[in-house]
C-alpha cells in the first residue's frame, strides 16, 4: 500500500462512520446541544464539510469540490456556533450528501498524489498541526472522528443505545 492509498483509506473510514453515529437520528436530533452553547451536530456536520475544501484546496488545487450552498460556510462557522435559534440548517440527508460529495472530491484527488507529494510542507496557521500535506490530509479523516465523538454526547442526551 502505497502512502497516497493509506491516505485514502483513513479517508474512506471516517466517511463511513459518520453515518453509523447518525443513522438513527432525526433532523430535529440534529439540532440538539448537549450543553447550553456546546455545537449541535448540525453545526458540526456543516463545519466538516465546509473546513475539508478550505483546508485541502492548497494541497489538492485539482480537486472537484461540490459548490456549498449560498452563506453555508458562514452559516458553519465560528462565529455563529453558538447563536440561537438553530433555524434554517439543512436536513440530515443534505448534509450527509454533501458530505460524501465533498469526500469522494478529496479521495479522488489524493488518488493523483505521488508518495513526494505527501512531503509537500503545508503553510499558514495549520501547519503549526501539519506540516506536511500527508500529515493535513490524515487530520482532515482524523477531524470526523473527534466531531464523532461529541456526536456520542449528543446521543446518550437522547436516550439512544451505544454505537460501536
Amino acid at each position: 500500500m502505497t502512502g497516497p492509498q493509506a491516505i485514502q483509506a483513513a479517508l474512506t473510514a471516517s466517511q463511513h462512520m459518520l453515518p453509523m453515529y447518525l443513522g438513527d437520528l432525526s433532523d430535529a436530533d440534529l439540532l440538539v446541544r448537549p450543553v447550553p452553547a456546546a455545537n449541535h451536530i448540525a453545526w458540526q456536520l456543516g463545519h466538516l464539510i465546509a473546513a475539508e475544501s478550505h483546508l485541502a484546496k492548497d494541497g489538492l488545487p485539482n480537486a472537484k469540490y461540490p459548490a456549498l450552498p449560498k452563506g453555508f460556510a458562514e452559516q458553519h462557522s465560528k462565529e455563529t456556533a453558538a447563536l440561537e435559534p438553530a433555524k434554517a440548517f439543512a436536513t440530515k440527508a443534505q448534509y450527509l450528501e454533501l458530505f460524501n460529495a465533498t469526500r469522494q472530491a478529496t479521495i479522488a484527488a489524493v488518488g493523483q498524489l505521488s508518495q513526494a507529494d505527501l512531503d509537500k510542507p503545508t503553510a499558514g496557521k495549520m501547519a503549526e498541526f501539519a506540516p506536511t500535506l500527508g500529515n493535513l490530509l490524515l487530520l482532515i479523516a482524523n477531524h470526523d472522528l473527534m466531531h464523532a465523538g461529541q456526536f456520542t454526547v449528543v446521543r446518550r442526551k437522547l436516550g439512544k443505545p451505544h454505537v460501536m
